[in-house]
């Protein structure tokens, strides 16, 4: 039922996105002004709450349990788990707008700043912290230790219904439950597709720095389509295999560009941008994480923070799955701390490093970075690799780690999906992978032929919104478990 279901919500929508693009668009801009305009306080408030609410559970009684039976003992070494959840939880877009985004809140600044300006400088790192580092890792938290505890703990189905049975018993096993896991699956395959649509584009953009590969829809579709067949490939291998060592391999390629930029880079000044932007964030991560503007029309948080939390909602049940799937063992404690606290310190740090060395260009040795990245965001890394020394030679790496990324996110995804359709089996099938294999890409080009980064945010942020509530169910039907089994 869910298989089915989900797959014709999704070919319908497939088919408007080919026969009625320009429609699709205007369709998905209304309703992202809609849903930014009057529900963007919910979405802040909402991830907020899921924060708190996972670090009170690891400092509290119940971060001792363990996810799993008494005995059990994570199966993944730390730095191999680190590189699976890392690797599909943030990868390629961390890769996209690790330079462009702090370059863009310089010249565009939030909350009324003066552009181009110290303070913007400032203000850019702080909001590229906030958007890469606590508050999205607690959504992919909340949802892989509820469904870490109830199918290793408790032994149900690897589902987000069975997440809420605590709270909805048996009707999690009925027509809500089943509505509920379409819901994910659908959210699954359209947050992942999001970020296909953006890998695409940056590995045009290094494409075309590299070898003077043009720029344009055509490019990147079979760009999607080669690496369909790569994850694929990759898919078939196992989990043990194909996305453990990709994986490690991402993890082990993406130190080394960021070590390389680091020390050939502006060194000192890296170094002064993390501590003071990450001292400036914790200080201030309250009153970003509510930063409304009830007193003037700024579309700056439609566009970037309200985004970003529909973003890593979408996300939220592939990479809440995937993590779970791969974390038996681990107590609450470890698990909270391990996929909030670690990967958010490392996304501040890539921030730094390669945000910084950008704005260290445009600022103090003025090389027109930003011009650039405004013409084309997908390019930022790029131009900013070539003013370093052996330029050529990192672009040609980071080209490669964002295609591994790619392969590493679909892949994933493509693994989590697969399960969702097969009933929360931790084992599906090849032949279901290969069937979604194919709709993820679809979906993708689908996204990038209505309207390219407009249609993916728009998407994003519309389809999230239910998933909010089912975020916020989760959390107290998993504190009402953890007090029963403390009980």
């Amino acid at each position: 039922m869910v298989l089915y279901i989900s797959l014709v919500l999704l070919v319908v929508f497939l088919f408007f996105g080919f026969v009625f693009t320009d429609e699709l668009l205007n369709v998905t801009n209304v309703l992202f002004g809609v849903i930014t305009h009057n529900l963007g306080w919910f979405y802040l408030v909402s991830v907020l709450g899921i924060l708190i609410f996972c670090l009170g559970l690891a400092f509290s009684k119940y971060g001792k349990l363990r996810l799993g039976d008494e005995d059990d003992r994570p199966e993944y070494s730390n730095f191999s788990w680190f590189a699976m959840l890392f690797s599909a939880g943030m990868g390629i877009g961390l890769v996209f707008w690790g330079v462009a985004e702090p370059v863009y809140h310089y010249l565009q600044p939030p909350l009324g700043i003066e552009a181009a300006s110290s303070e913007s400088a400032s203000k850019a790192f702080q909001y590229a912290f906030l958007h890469w580092g606590f508050h999205p890792w607690a959504i992919y938290a909340i949802v892989g230790l509820a469904l870490a505890y109830v199918t290793f703990k408790k032994k149900q189905p690897c589902l987000i219904s069975s997440t809420l049975e605590p709270l909805l018993g048996e009707k999690s096993k009925g027509i809500a439950g089943k509505l509920i896991d379409v819901l994910a699956l659908v959210l699954t395959v359209i947050g992942v597709a999001t970020s296909l649509g953006l890998g695409a584009l940056q590995v045009n953009g290094g494409l075309k720095t590299l070898f003077g590969i043009p720029n344009t829809i055509t490019v990147q579709i079979i760009i999607i389509v080669i690496i369909t067949v790569l994850f694929l490939i990759s898919s078939i291998t196992g989990l043990d295999k194909g996305i453990k060592i990709l994986s490690n391999t991402n993890i082990v390629i993406a130190l080394l560009i960021m070590i390389f930029v680091l020390f050939t880079g502006p060194t000192v000044f890296i170094i002064d941008t993390f501590f003071v932007s990450l001292s400036a964030y914790l200080h201030n991560i309250l009153p970003m994480s509510l930063a409304l503007t009830p007193f003037s029309d700024d579309p700056w948080l439609g566009n970037w923070t309200i985004f970003y939390w529909a973003w890593w909602m979408s996300w939220g049940p592939f990479v809440g799955t995937f993590i779970a799937r791969i974390s038996k063992g681990r107590t609450v404690k470890e698990f909270i701390m391990g996929v909030i606290i670690i990967p958010a310190l490392f996304c501040c740090l890539w921030f730094a490093v390669f945000g910084g060395t950008a704005l260290h260009f445009e600022i103090i040795d003025k090389l027109s970075i930003a011009e650039a990245i405004t013409g084309d965001v997908a390019v930022g890394l790029f131009v900013t690799l070539s003013h370093l020394p052996f330029g050529q030679a990192i672009s040609f790496l980071a080209t490669l780690l964002i295609v591994t990324f790619f392969v590493t996110s679909a892949d994933s995804a493509n693994f989590v999906v697969a399960m969702f359709s097969r009933n929360g089996d931790l084992n599906p099938d090849r032949k279901i992978k290969v069937v979604w294999g194919i709709v993820l890409s679809s979906m993708a080009i689908v996204l990038l032929l209505s309207g390219g980064l407009v249609a993916i945010r728009n998407v994003a942020i519309i389809m999230a919104l239910p998933f909010v509530f089912i975020l916020i169910m989760m959390c107290v039907s998993i504190f009402k478990a953890f007090k029963n089994e403390a009980d």
